[in-house]
């Protein structure tokens, strides 16, 4: 966090870079509360501290939750740390990019000769947390199918098998987590999970044979 702030100026760009390219040429963000502005950056300057060490805060839960499992499953620690640090850090860019970029634009299309879009700093970067840490939560979808498929408790033919099931359910959660009712917003946040949902039904299938593998090696040992 201390990092961050040294350098809060160029992050503080970056993070409302696709909220600024929206609005009309001269434009600014407002703030209406006197410390709300100092708020931002500390708030700026923690969420961009945890992205720094996701590694580390990754690694830190995976040492949490190794007790309970079997010794050959704990050396599954660097794919825990790659795949988990990997899939926070795509959502987040997956919301700044694309996903936050043309929110912004679809609320910024309403602004008329009777209407002037004046969005206020703090709401525009609470609603920026929310959806990113959203999108690092769905990101996450690949490394949880990795290691259930490792744990033989989730097959590709289960995943392939329920995937209309899969389908309503995202189109569920996305109408949920959505702050626009609208269809196409519904989308643009669906779309990605049902991505993420095909490349977890491919892990699942180049990790089951593996996983089971493993399991008879183990097996035998014991016996």
């Amino acid at each position: 966090m201390l990092v961050a702030f040294a350098f809060i100026k160029p992050i503080f760009d970056f993070v409302f870079r696709p909220m600024r390219s929206v609005l009309p040429p001269g434009s600014k963000l407002i703030y209406t509360q006197p410390g709300e502005a100092f708020s931002t950056y500390v708030q700026i300057a923690l969420i961009a501290g945890i992205v720094f060490a996701a590694p580390f805060i990754m690694y830190q839960i995976w040492r949490l939750v190794a007790p309970a499992l079997y010794l050959h499953q704990k050396h599954l620690v660097l794919p825990f740390v790659i795949l988990t640090t990997g899939g926070f850090v795509g959502g987040a860019l997956f919301n700044h990019f694309i996903v936050f970029h043309w929110m912004m634009a679809f609320f910024g299309s309403f602004s008329s000769g009777n209407l002037a879009f004046l969005p206020r700093l703090d709401d525009v970067f609470g609603l920026y947390v929310k959806m990113l840490f959203g999108m690092g939560l769905v990101f996450q979808m690949p490394a949880v199918v990795f290691f259930l498929a490792k744990m033989g408790l989730v097959t590709a033919r289960f995943l392939w098998t329920n995937f209309k099931y899969a389908i309503l359910i995202i189109f569920i959660i996305a109408a949920v987590i959505t702050p626009s009712p609208d269809a196409a917003t519904q989308t643009i946040f669906a779309l990605p999970m049902i991505g993420l949902y095909v490349l977890s039904i491919i892990i699942a299938w180049i990790v089951g044979p593996v996983a089971r593998r493993m399991s008879d090696e183990t097996t035998d040992t014991l016996e």
